[in-house]
């Protein structure tokens, strides 16, 4: 067993967290919100037809987005809510209860690789501190050697962005962009937000 996530450890204080984040973001959908931000920049680092796995993917937004754009989409989310609303709301994608430190899709029955990884949505941050190298080596395990993982989540919210890089480097990822944007906005010293598109580290480096 791995550390509780901090998302999970969230709920148990407040069981009625998950709801509200689910209305929160049927709400946001109904007033006509671009909820699609993330899902079109993975949309462009794909290709065609790609397996993507929508890794914390919640009540289903982005991964939703990219099966409408033709992609092949299992979603995985630790809470067993947010994948009840992502069913209900977004039929179509495989949605899975699981925990991100845990991640072995092969056991599963669903084959690995995958093309890309999305990561939105502040998930890194709701990880368990002691886990979040971990998830990111579950990552360089389920992605393709010639795929890529684009991870997003505000940099204020107790994991730094210089943490992640050093994270990321262990867990065998190069990072191809730092973007404080998912529409491409260049990372600097300021940005309150990082957008990383990683890419693994192939055996010879």
């Amino acid at each position: 067993m791995v550390e509780t996530s901090l998302w999970m450890q969230k709920v148990a204080e407040n069981p009625g967290h998950s709801d509200w984040y689910i209305e929160r973001m049927r709400g946001l959908a109904r007033a006509g919100d671009d909820l699609a931000g993330e899902a079109r920049l993975v949309d462009a680092l794909a290709p065609r037809g790609a397996r993507i796995l929508d890794a914390g993917c919640g009540p289903g937004r982005v991964g939703a987005a990219l099966a409408a754009a033709g992609h092949d989409v299992v979603g995985v989310d630790v809470d067993p809510a947010l994948i009840a609303a992502a069913e209900q709301d977004y039929p179509g994608p495989q949605w899975l209860v699981g925990d991100l430190a845990e991640l072995d899709l092969p056991a599963r029955e669903i084959p690995a690789p995958f093309d890309v990884i999305v990561c939105a949505g502040n998930v890194m941050p709701f990880a368990a501190p002691s886990t979040r190298g971990t998830v990111l080596r579950r990552f360089r395990d389920h992605v393709a050697p010639d795929g890529r993982v684009a991870v997003g989540f505000g940099t204020d919210r107790g994991y730094s962005a210089d943490d992640f890089f050093a994270d990321s480097a262990e867990a065998g990822f190069d990072t191809d962009h730092a973007l404080s944007t998912w529409d491409l906005r260049p990372f600097g010293p300021e940005s309150a937000f990082l957008v990383a598109v990683l890419s693994p580290r192939s055996a010879a480096a």
